[in-house]
């Protein structure tokens, strides 16, 4: 038998007093309850927003990769070569924090660098990568001024001078223990590779790296900056480097000094040669005199490379003059077997007088008598 019959008449709807009495005023009751209890109309009201917001998945692969494969990395001497380096970096994504004596603030600004004026400042940062860009001469006195218990533990340092055994031994001497060192060179500059850094070479020598995948990781990025370039990746020690060095960019700098002091200007009838020799004055004079004195004082294959230069040029000036000689002995002994042999012959001889022997315009001349031509 079902429980109600479709004669039985429909329920009264729920009273309210079975929730809340009479006896209980309605004025204690909730609004919102009220509202529900009354079926009066309920405004919209927003309480909370905890609906999942889309996930960009996109962007945060995109930003891991960019904080797992950039560097902060600091540059002591903001200067030409610096600002060079730094062009590089911040382009491909690491972050670049500068310091120098002279105020670069505005350069740095423009190139998207953060400049400081303090040392100390700067290390507060904790970069994770430290590369000097000063002077051979002032490399010294920079090493000794860097606050190093300002840095982490075990901060990369990089050199980037144009010797290499000589910066080695300061950091060697001078940085705890702690620390890496790489030794750098990237064997261009802002004239040489202000186009492009394609096929040019950069020498390194890991001096002290340290063995945990941090510090191996934290190096090869470095060095994947200059690959990505599209620079000649040569590791080489800092020894066999200086050795090399002297005997090509030392006479380099040397035989453009030279060209520059001998006043060696274009003209109308330039060849590609002297266009050549005329672009090598342009690179070298670009490049400051302490630069060239640090190549020579700083690098003890340098003197032997100039005593080469040296007996080079005697003794291409030895050759020169040897076949003048050999030139003025076949003309004026020439002559005189030639007469010889006529007095053989018991024929007259004409009377031969050699009036002067000179130079015109870099050309031997050889002046003699009239009567001497219609010989």
């Amino acid at each position: 038998m079902p429980l109600f019959s479709s004669t039985q008449t429909k329920l009264p709807p729920f009273p309210c007093s079975t929730l809340y009495p009479l006896s209980r005023s309605l004025s204690s009751v909730p609004t919102l309850k009220l509202r529900r209890l009354t079926n009066l109309p309920q405004p919209l009201r927003v309480r909370a927003i905890d609906a999942a917001q889309p996930y960009d998945y996109e962007t945060h692969i995109k930003t891991h990769f960019h904080q797992s494969n950039s560097l902060k990395i600091a540059i002591f001497g903001f200067g030409n070569f610096g600002q060079f380096l730094a062009k590089a970096f911040v382009n491909q994504g690491h972050s670049v924090l500068a310091y120098s004596r002279s105020d670069y603030s505005n350069t740095a600004q423009k190139l998207g660098v953060s400049f400081y004026t303090d040392p100390h400042d700067l290390c507060e940062q904790h970069p994770e990568v430290v590369v000097l860009c000063t002077s051979i001469l002032s490399t010294e006195s920079v090493i000794k001024s860097i606050p190093f218990q300002r840095l982490r533990r075990n901060t990369l340092f990089v050199d980037v001078l144009s010797v290499k055994e000589f910066p080695r031994d300061l950091l060697l001497k001078h940085l705890p223990t702690e620390f890496d060192i790489l030794c750098s060179h990237p064997m261009f500059g802002p004239q040489s590779g202000k186009h492009t850094w394609v096929g040019l070479p950069f020498v390194y020598d890991k001096v002290r790296i340290g063995d945990s995948g941090f510090r191996i990781n934290r190096c090869k990025k470095f060095l994947d900056i200059f690959a990505r370039e599209g620079c000649r990746m040569v590791e080489m020690s800092c020894e066999e480097h200086d050795r090399h060095a002297a005997g090509s960019q030392f006479v380099t700098h040397t035989m453009g000094r030279v060209l520059e002091k001998y006043g060696l200007v274009s003209s109308p009838i330039n060849t590609k040669g002297y266009e050549t020799l005329l672009d090598l004055v342009d690179n070298t004079a670009g490049d400051s005199f302490d630069l060239y004195y640090g190549l020579f004082m700083y690098n003890k294959n340098a003197i032997k490379q100039l005593e080469r230069l040296d007996m080079a040029f005697e003794d291409l000036k030895k050759e020169l003059f040897g076949h003048l000689h050999e030139a003025c002995r076949k003309e004026l002994f020439g002559h005189a077997k030639a007469r010889t042999e006529i007095s053989d012959d018991k024929e007259p001889a004409r009377p031969r007088k050699l009036l002067s022997l000179g130079a015109q315009n870099g050309v031997l001349v050889n002046t003699i008598t009239e009567t001497e031509k219609s010989d």
